[in-house]
């Protein structure tokens, strides 16, 4: 069995670890959470590392450097996933980071190394994302920590609840600073896939806004309101979606989706009254987001009043473009072309944990092709011919950073 094949079987063991008996889904700090703590425990101490829980639940291995270099190197990536995931979003992160480091057996590096494997990165449980990779950053705020659930439970309550003290996060944030932080991360889309390509080298992580926007008209019955004499939200909301999309394909790199629509009163005899919808932008360079997105709330306005509709905009979120450390990725493209390969670059539509960490240490990260750009479903993939390249490029990713590490020392 190849490595590759090896840890395809690992995630795929992982997705069977779930808090639903019908699919896979885990959640900050949940009772399959704790599962699937276990079962990587148990590969990270037959790596040679020694684990431990931090009290913002991230799972968290070391393995000792030979000790000249204080400042360790991180790698990982999430554990939690969407409801009703694949086996390897964010996962395969922390299996290949696992693997690379039961590569090394005896042999000691400059530094220590530490694999973490996130506490929460999807967002699902309380509504905003990277609760784990912030505690590390340093921001995990009293805000954060008073978050609620559906079920009225706080996340300082539901670190309590998994045994941890959430008065000590402020304590997590990592010190010294690390080297750096690498990120193995499937491509979540069909870039790769579609030119044959196994892997990528992720230069940005794309800006987004997210925004609610509402067209208020007037609901009537739909038999007897003449066409010309109807106040439709709807048919105002159609006409913007598509200048949403003629917008996104005129714009080199720019995505937009309007991903919901809630329609007032809803029904199939009357006119709608009010349509609330969302969009999202994104691009990795954030004044392209900036005009993209002053243009559609232009157009926005100008469509409404053209249809004697009222209009409202809310923002909702405004995530600046995040670059990955250019030293960081050249060493990467260095390992990579050590290994035989030649690597585009390319931005990264989703976010991750990296974009957080990236704030306060020089970070990278490295697509695998996902083969139909399938992610955030079970027919999510990867392929073990894609791993076994990964590994190669993270173990010479290891052998370049301890040739060169102390360039990338910090006093």
């Amino acid at each position: 069995m190849s490595n590759g094949q090896k840890l395809i079987d690992r995630c795929r063991e992982l997705a069977q670890i779930s808090d639903n008996a019908d699919g896979t889904f885990r959640t900050f700090l949940s009772p399959g959470m704790r599962r699937c703590y276990e079962t990587v425990t148990y590969w990270m101490e037959s790596a040679g590392m020694q684990v431990h829980i931090d009290d913002a639940g991230n799972l968290r291995g070391v393995f000792p450097g030979d000790g000249c270099c204080a400042q360790p190197l991180l790698m990982g990536s999430h554990l939690d996933t969407v409801r009703n995931a694949g086996a390897f979003d964010g996962i395969l992160g922390v299996i290949l980071a696992i693997e690379l480091v039961e590569m090394l057996g005896s042999r000691k590096l400059p530094f220590d190394i530490q694999v973490v494997g996130f506490s929460e990165e999807e967002g699902v449980r309380f509504s905003t994302p990277f609760i784990g990779s912030r505690a590390l950053a340093g921001s995990l705020t009293e805000e954060f920590l008073a978050l609620r659930d559906a079920a009225g439970i706080s996340v300082a309550q539901a670190i309590r609840d998994f045994g941890l003290d959430p008065n000590n996060t402020a304590e997590i944030a990592l010190k010294p600073v690390p080297l750096a932080f690498l990120e193995f991360h499937i491509e979540q889309g069909p870039v790769l896939d579609h030119a044959s390509e196994s892997l990528a080298l992720v230069d940005t992580i794309a800006g987004l806004t997210r925004a609610r926007v509402t067209f208020t008209g007037h609901a009537n019955h739909a038999g007897t309101t003449p066409m010309n004499l109807r106040s439709d939200a709807l048919c105002g909301a159609a006409e913007w979606i598509t200048e949403v999309e003629r917008t996104a394909l005129a714009t080199s790199g720019l995505v937009t989706t309007v991903g919901k629509l809630d329609v007032t009163p809803g029904v199939a005899n009357a006119v709608p009254g009010e349509v609330t919808m969302t969009l999202d932008c994104r691009h990795a360079d954030d004044s392209v987001r900036f005009t993209a997105v002053k243009a559609l709330r232009a157009s926005a306005i100008a469509i409404a009043d053209g249809r004697q509709l009222t209009f409202k905009w809310a923002d909702l979120l405004n995530q600046a473009a995040t670059p990955m450390h250019a030293g960081m990725v050249e060493l990467l493209n260095s390992a990579a072309r050590q290994s035989g390969l030649s690597l585009r670059r390319m931005a990264s539509g989703a976010g991750h944990d990296a974009m957080i960490l990236a704030a306060c240490m020089p970070a990278a990260m490295l697509f695998l092709r996902s083969p139909r750009g399938i992610s955030h479903h079970p027919d999510e993939a990867v392929m073990a011919e894609d791993i076994d390249n990964a590994l190669a490029v993270g173990g010479n990713f290891l052998k370049c950073l301890s040739q060169t590490y102390k360039q990338w020392e910090t006093s």
